[in-house]
């Protein structure tokens, strides 16, 4: 079913206008102001026009950058990791450190200098002091790790200040942030990367290859998901272990619903689909439980009479939503951080001649008569059953993804989440210094942050259907499938025909 989407010259009051609608919103409500439904009943948002002189950034390729300079803000649990990660990357020269907690400065930048390396500039002690760091002439990429309200306005003014960008997920929390990055990525033609790790796991990566070369047939179904207890982290006041700075995260699940971080599920399966680079997400809708796990936890740790156990979480505690792509395909995303449950994303792949899931057992599928594997002496294949496991371990390895053997070694004595952290920094500033497109674009990063607020939107209208921006504005179908950049001469070392990769 085709979207039609609707122009008007401002999509920051549409987006206003839709969270101002919440609360008193129905399904057969006309969303005057923010949009429409069209004959089939799906909500059509508001689509800004490209400002003219404006174009789009699909396989942007820069100068190289001999050194990349980088400057962190948000020196938190992600931030932290990431500067010492990033001390193992060639190429590299860390110039600036930026976090409202002095600590947190000092502690990183000590780290640095025990390791051999130079202190870098400090900012820290008000919470715009990332505004003097990212203007700064000395800086080529700024790494943003702070809380989610702050990634889209520390972005965008990094942006137009003449720095490339990379944001930790989500990179917005609206459909109106989005579309700020997009359009300030088209202005300003610099990189906008979305730090989504998972996309760079072995096993998620070694599916995007399998499927790439035809091992699943013709994909029909993907699901992914956050399912991730984190009641003692949300509820962790300063000074436990985990605290978020502010609770800021508690604050997100007090005053929003949907999908507020989508992107780790997401992000694997839409790059299988070939979202914007094939395909397109069309339209969603989602339904979430009501919330009890959140109270029920706040009682037990403050007492029923606390201000805790008395908040109105808006969140609900499981959300599940689904999504129909332009190629009639179908996703799955979940997000649950309140129940006690297994850490999980899910990430499942069913197609016309194979399926292969990672959760809660890693396992894969295969048809006997599958082309894909025909003469390859693949034992006991069978649609029925998961293929045993020195099967299993030989196509791991058969199909492991030409990024992984490039840089998974590495990856897994520096680490960071099992070395896929490690292998998405690495990449960045590969892509950087070689002047290669960048694994994942604007594009990415508005896609996979834009369900937290259209998942939000269906569920405030009874779950109604809502239809998913196309942010290339119509170049969804340009490009075929996604590509890993690499040098010609690492292509020829990884036995890579094409230097755009697998």
């Amino acid at each position: 079913m085709k979207i039609r989407l609707i122009q008007l010259f401002s999509v920051a009051l549409a987006v206003t206008l839709v969270f101002q609608s919440c609360g008193t919103s129905s399904r057969n409500s006309t969303l005057s102001g923010v949009g429409q439904r069209n004959a089939d009943g799906v909500i059509e948002l508001l689509v800004p026009e490209r400002a003219e002189g404006q174009s789009d950034v699909l396989g942007l390729a820069l100068d190289p950058i001999d050194t990349v300079r980088v400057a962190f803000v948000g020196l938190g649990m992600r931030g932290g990791d990431a500067v010492r990660r990033f001390t193992h990357i060639p190429g590299v020269k860390i110039v600036a450190l930026c976090d409202v907690y002095e600590d947190r400065v000092k502690a990183s930048n000590a780290m640095l200098q025990q390791n051999g390396f130079p202190a870098a500039q400090e900012y820290f002690g008000d919470t715009a002091a990332w505004r003097k760091m990212v203007a700064q002439p000395d800086v080529d990429l700024v790494y943003i790790c702070t809380g989610w309200d702050t990634h889209t306005p520390i972005a965008v003014q990094a942006m137009k200040d003449g720095k490339h960008v990379a944001i930790e997920v989500p990179a917005a929390t609206s459909v109106d942030e989005c579309w700020e990055l997009v359009n300030t990525a088209e202005q300003t033609r610099k990189h906008c990367l979305m730090l989504e790790n998972c996309v760079y796991d072995n096993f998620e990566m070694t599916t995007l290859n399998m499927a790439q070369q035809g091992l699943f047939g013709n994909i029909v179904h993907t699901e992914g998901a956050y399912l991730h207890d984190l009641r003692s982290m949300n509820f962790a006041e300063e000074g436990e272990p985990g605290h978020y700075a502010d609770m800021w995260r508690l604050k997100q699940n007090t005053r929003r619903t949907g999908d507020v971080y989508p992107t780790h599920g997401l992000g694997p399966i839409a790059q299988i689909l070939g979202i914007h680079r094939g395909d397109k997400m069309n339209t969603l809708v989602s339904m979430n439980t009501d919330q009890f796990g959140m109270t029920e936890y706040a009682r037990k740790k403050f007492g029923d009479t606390s201000a805790y156990a008395k908040t109105p979480y808006r969140m609900g505690d499981h959300t599940t939503t689904l999504i129909r792509t332009e190629n009639g395909k179908t996703m799955m995303i979940q997000h649950d951080v309140t129940s006690p449950r297994p850490y999980s994303r899910i990430h499942q792949v069913s197609g016309t001649k194979g399926f292969a899931q990672k959760y809660p057992v890693a396992g894969i599928s295969l048809e006997a008569d599958n082309e894909a594997v025909q003469g390859l002496d693949y034992q006991n294949l069978s649609g029925h059953s998961y293929v045993p496991r020195e099967t299993f371990d030989r196509l791991m390895a058969d199909y492991q993804h030409p990024v992984i053997r490039q840089v998974g070694a590495l990856a897994q004595e520096v680490g960071g989440h099992g070395g896929m952290d490690f292998v998405m920094d690495y990449r960045l500033i590969y892509c950087l210094r070689n002047g290669l497109p960048l694994d994942m674009d604007v594009y990415d990063a508005a896609e996979m942050s834009c369900l937290t607020g259209l998942s939000e939107l269906s569920i405030e209208n009874g779950s109604a259907p809502v239809a998913v921006p196309d942010f290339t504005r119509g170049a969804w179908n340009r490009t075929k499938g996604q590509h890993y950049a690499f040098t010609p001469a690492d292509a020829a070392a990884l036995g890579i025909g094409d230097a755009a990769g697998e």
